[in-house]
C-alpha cells in the first residue's frame, strides 16, 4: 500500500509561483513513475505532469497548458515528488493531486494510476 500526502498549495496572485510537494510512504517509488493532475471546479481531473526514471535518466512530460511554466522533479532520498509552478494564471486554479502510476494505462489519463493523494488547493487570483 502507498500513502501520498500533498502540500504547498495556497492563494497566489497571477504571475506568482508555488511549489507543491508529494510525500510518499509505504513502499519505494513506483517503477512506472508518478504524475500530477489538476481538477478545476465542475471539471474532470486532467493531466498536468509526469516523471519517470530509468537507468539513471529522468524523463518528464507536461500538458501543453503548463509546458515551460511548470517543472516536475523528485528527491528519491526523501521519497518526494515536486511540482514547481511559475508564471501562474487564474486558469491554473484547481485542486492538484499526485498519483503513482500503475502498470497499465496511459500516463495522461487517471485510469493509468493506482494510488492518489488527497489533493491540495491552488488558487490564482487575477
Amino acid at each position: 500500500q502507498v500513502q501520498l500526502v500533498e502540500s504547498g498549495g495556497g492563494l497566489v496572485q497571477a504571475g506568482g509561483s508555488l511549489r507543491l510537494s508529494c510525500a510518499a510512504s509505504g513502499r519505494t517509488f513506483s517503477t512506472y513513475g508518478m504524475g500530477w493532475f489538476g481538477q478545476a471546479p465542475g471539471k474532470e481531473r486532467e493531466f498536468v505532469a509526469f516523471i519517470n526514471w530509468n537507468g539513471g535518466r529522468t524523463y518528464s512530460f507536461y500538458s501543453d497548458s503548463v509546458k515551460g511554466r511548470f517543472t516536475i522533479s523528485r528527491d528519491s532520498a526523501k521519497n518526494t515528488v515536486y511540482l514547481q509552478m511559475n508564471s501562474l494564471k487564474p486558469e491554473d486554479t484547481a485542486v492538484y493531486y499526485c498519483a503513482v502510476r500503475g502498470s497499465q494505462g496511459s500516463r495522461y489519463e487517471t485510469r493509468g494510476y493506482d494510488y492518489w493523494g488527497q489533493g491540495t488547493q491552488v488558487t490564482v487570483s487575477s
